[in-house]
């Protein structure tokens, strides 16, 4: 359905009075997301160390990647059912809790409670706000609104680590966690406009085939639990690789099945072969995440092995990211005139040639600098592409299904990623002694090869003319 606006209308914006307190709880609730993501990696060698609890550390790292994906499939469903705002209600309390856990733990039990809650929290404040966009900001604003999704995440990945250090040195770490929770207060204050206006708006009407699709997904949940389980053990099991190579040999592949049989139930019909609408964006979305992430993750320690950088050096791949991402992200949100699978197919283009010249750092004595260019353009791609595809999910959503779109574009996000992850950590780990360039160079060339097949079907995301 299509709709004409008037010529003396005035131009939606942004930033304008409506919309502000919108965009800036928004803003803050994404900021606070990733300044804790962040803070943790920096503290938690700090935590274990004072429990005495080394062991622990992979636990408390894994932790919330064994709630988000279950997270995920409940929020949709349930942001459907009643709408985002209980939905976002519960994410902020479970953010606050997790928080308090963490910040008040006694020992490393409560610290993994905290960290399970954080990832209850994350999936459902992720789809809850998009389903909030979605059903309180105009279609015209949704690019830029998430090119400012991407935009929150720079500061958090450059400064994060550093204030988390400063805090930790000065205060102690639990002033990380508990500063979090008076920080979320201002943000949710700010989010009250735009809830209410989401409260007021008419229930949606659901047709047979909503109610149907609800059943189904709600069917679904226990796959949901299968896969957050799964996702967990491949975790844990990546981290005994190289101690115990026969153990972690034969639990990644096992986790990997069931992760498989998982997503085939979890994810909307003709998702794995790229069906005409929907499902292809939630292929593409699962192809492109794999490619970047699975790469991304390795090209601290190729650096430091092959071309021996320090580790400080090495970590200028995440600066480049953050800043390639969110700059490819900010383009996408540009009143451009191109219609939006070709902004798609350019990300991923850009992705695709810019993984394939990253490879250089594996495959030859080049010069760094190829690499580290090639890396940025295919960050300017996965901001270009990521941002595409939040949009294309609500495009093709409406108020009866855009909490379980998001769910399920999410969630095929982190299935894809943990297998690129684990099936190149295995590859890595039984070469643990003296990777060899190969093995790396093998690892960047996958990643170009995938982000090439989402290319291609990337003109798959429009649906198919009506005759």
């Amino acid at each position: 359905m299509t709709s004409t606006v008037s010529v003396d209308a005035p131009r939606p914006r942004l930033f304008s009075g409506n919309h502000l307190p919108l965009v800036l709880g928004v803003i803050g609730l994404v900021t606070l997301a990733a300044l804790e993501n962040r803070a943790v990696g920096t503290a938690l060698p700090t935590m274990v160390r004072e429990f005495d609890a080394l062991g622990s550390f992979g636990l408390a790292s894994a932790a919330p990647n064994a709630s988000y994906l279950i997270s995920l499939a409940i929020a949709g469903l349930w942001s459907d059912r009643r709408g985002p705002i209980p939905t976002l209600r519960a994410g902020a309390i479970a953010f606050a809790l997790a928080q308090l856990l963490v910040g008040t733990a006694v020992g490393m039990p409560m610290v993994v409670t905290g960290r399970l809650l954080s990832g209850l929290a994350e999936g459902l404040l992720d789809v809850s706000l998009m389903v909030l966009v979605a059903r309180t900001l105009p279609a015209v604003l949704r690019p830029r609104m998430f090119s400012l999704f991407a935009a929150m995440w720079i500061l958090p990945s450059v400064l994060g680590p550093l204030l988390t250090g400063v805090v930790t040195e000065q205060f102690g770490w639990r002033w990380v966690f508990l500063g979090a929770v008076v920080l979320l207060v201002p943000s949710w204050l700010l989010l009250g406009p735009a809830m209410r206006q989401s409260l007021t708006s008419p229930a949606p009407e659901r047709s047979t085939e909503d109610a149907a699709e609800l059943e189904a997904s709600r069917s679904a949940l226990p796959w949901a639990f299968a896969a957050s389980v799964a996702l967990f053990s491949m975790t844990l099991a990546g981290d005994q690789l190289e101690g115990h190579p026969v153990i972690g040999g034969i639990a990644i592949p096992v986790a990997l099945v069931i992760l498989g049989l998982a997503a085939v139930r979890v994810m909307p019909k003709g998702t794995f072969v790229a069906r005409r609408g929907f499902p292809a964006v939630v292929a593409v979305r699962g192809l492109g995440g794999a490619a970047f992430a699975g790469v991304g993750a390795y090209l601290p320690l190729l650096l430091t092995l092959q071309h021996h950088f320090s580790p400080s050096r090495a970590g200028v791949t995440l600066s480049i990211t953050g800043v390639s991402w969110a700059f490819g992200s900010w383009l996408q949100g540009r009143e451009h005139g191109i219609e939006r699978v070709n902004v798609l197919r350019a990300g991923l283009a850009f992705m695709t040639g810019g993984l394939a010249v990253t490879s250089l750092l594996a495959w030859s004595d080049a010069t760094t600098w190829w690499g580290f260019i090639g890396w940025a353009f295919a960050g300017v791609g996965m901001g270009l592409s990521s941002s595409s595809l939040s949009v294309l999910t609500l495009d093709l959503s409406d108020h009866n299904n855009s909490g379980r779109n998001s769910s399920a574009a999410q969630m095929a996000g982190t299935m894809s990623i943990a297998t690129a992850l684990a099936t190149s950590g295995t590859l890595l780990a039984f070469n643990a002694d003296n990777p060899h360039p190969w093995v790396f160079g093998t690892i960047i060339t996958a990643g170009a090869a995938v982000a090439l097949l989402g290319l291609l079907s990337a003109g798959r995301v429009s649906p198919a003319a009506a005759s």
